[in-house]
């Protein structure tokens, strides 16, 4: 199946009350049918609240295959409207198991590159008010996954979105799952992540602190 560009998702970070105080989250997106320009950072008229686990050089597109939504609305028994989990990208046929750490996709004028799964926070929480659901997205490997841009353009939601290279490691966002959530132990599993140069630098930093306090 081709991959193609579900929805492009925007919005700038907004005050939420959850379980009695008030919190900001850029969780709200809306989609965007205009052309719209992509930086090295993020997407004109996109931002992020906390910005020391979202956003930045190797987050700056936040990807989620709209092959979950079924799933996701049978489990918390709601219609889900497109960039439910806070994602720039909604796609079709870019599964977590279909893609590379270090892929690199043309996405209209701009060029990006998978850095890292998405890591689920307490904000997907708040937004729904289901205080497990982050740890429900790490349980099923239905997380989504990070861009980062190496080339600016303009981009919308007509794409294209075309993978130009895929990474010759093959670590799949999955792979990375699966160590990072269950099979946590797996030292050499650890390595062989870590052994990919276009990995994160977060998730670099957290995989050798696991490896450190295994030794």
């Amino acid at each position: 199946m081709s991959n193609h560009i579900v929805s492009l998702n925007v919005g700038k970070p907004r005050k939420h009350v959850y379980q009695g105080r008030e919190i900001e989250t850029g969780i709200h997106k809306t989609p965007l049918k205009d052309r719209i320009f992509l930086s090295l950072f993020n997407l004109e008229g996109d931002g992020q609240a906390d910005l020391v686990h979202h956003g930045g050089i190797d987050k700056a597109l936040c990807v989620y295959p709209y092959e979950h939504y079924a799933y996701w609305e049978q489990e918390i028994g709601q219609k889900l409207a497109y960039g439910a989990f806070g994602e720039n990208l909604t796609t079709m046929g870019l599964s977590e198991a279909e893609v590379c750490i270090g892929d690199i996709f043309r996405f209209g004028e701009a060029i990006v590159q998978v850095s890292q799964p998405r890591q689920p926070c307490y904000k997907v929480a708040a937004r729904y008010n289901i205080p497990d659901f982050p740890l429900r997205i790490q349980q099923t490997g239905f997380t989504g996954f990070y861009f980062r841009v190496l080339k600016e353009g303009w981009v919308s939601a007509a794409g294209p979105l075309h993978r130009l290279e895929k990474h010759s490691a093959g670590i799949t966002v999955t792979f990375a799952n699966q160590i990072k959530y269950h099979d946590k132990n797996n030292i050499e599993a650890i390595k062989t992540i870590l052994d990919v140069p276009e990995l994160s630098a977060s998730w670099r930093a957290s995989l050798e602190e696991r490896i450190a306090k295994l030794k």
